[in-house]
């Protein structure tokens, strides 16, 4: 892994956003980014996947705006670092592996569209990284959530190594992937947040794009502390 001197560790605390489609690289990089410079990670995804799980075992149809704005008021989303491993608490409970179905997958977007839902959670977001120190990543994190981030990445991948990332996943957790099915599932993924009104998926003008479908995890975070670098010392063009 990537080592960063413990001189940039105490320097200026940067907010650095990471943005990008499913399966594009940007999670794992950014927690791995987080760890080497001893930053936060926020995966902003896993908070609007903890509320579309709430909603759909409360039988809500992830559409029902009024349902999940009620629903919001009454539901409590945190991440808890614990070694190398950043916990999703639903109301206090672990929802780790539940929040990485299949089926919260497909109704994810449907209930981050609403803009009570996104309204709540960007005031979250920007609450944690108020004090810089921080890696979120997401879909608007350089455009909506923190527009005037230090840095801003987009990761984009081919959507058949993004295919096989999902499915890499998936077998961890046990479970034959369809890869035809994936496929579909992330092209209608990207349609859905890419043409939603509040808060679409777009790189932000000033952001470093980054196409990751032939880099290696080290690569892709070996780049970004790299850019991280040159913002502390001056250096970055």
């Amino acid at each position: 892994m990537v080592h960063f001197g413990e001189r940039y560790l105490s320097a200026r605390k940067l907010v650095i956003a990471i943005d990008g489609p499913a399966a594009s690289g940007k999670s794992t990089t950014a927690r791995l980014v987080a760890e080497t410079l001893g930053y936060l990670h926020i995966d902003t995804g896993a908070m609007y996947r903890a509320l579309t799980l709430k909603v759909l075992r409360a039988g809500i149809p992830p559409a029902d705006a009024e349902g999940v704005g009620r629903l919001l008021a009454t539901t409590h989303v945190a991440l808890r670092r614990e070694g190398e491993v950043t916990r999703v608490l639903l109301d206090g409970v672990d929802v780790n592996a539940e929040i990485r179905s299949r089926v919260v997958t497909r109704a994810v977007s449907a209930v981050s569209r609403h803009s009570s839902v996104r309204e709540a959670m960007v005031r979250e977001q920007r609450r944690m990284g108020s004090e810089g120190g921080i890696v979120l990543e997401g879909r608007d994190i350089g455009t909506v959530v923190f527009p005037d981030a230090d840095l801003k990445f987009f990761m984009t991948a081919g959507i058949e190594a993004r295919a096989r990332r999902r499915g890499e996943e998936l077998r961890a957790g046990g479970i034959a992937p369809d890869m035809s099915g994936l496929i579909e599932e992330i092209q209608e993924r990207d349609s859905l947040d890419s043409a939603r009104e509040v808060s679409p998926l777009k790189k932000a003008e000033d952001a470093i794009e980054v196409d990751t479908s032939d880099l290696t995890i080290e690569e892709q975070v070996r780049l970004v502390v790299e850019r991280v670098r040159g913002v502390v010392e001056g250096t970055d063009a």
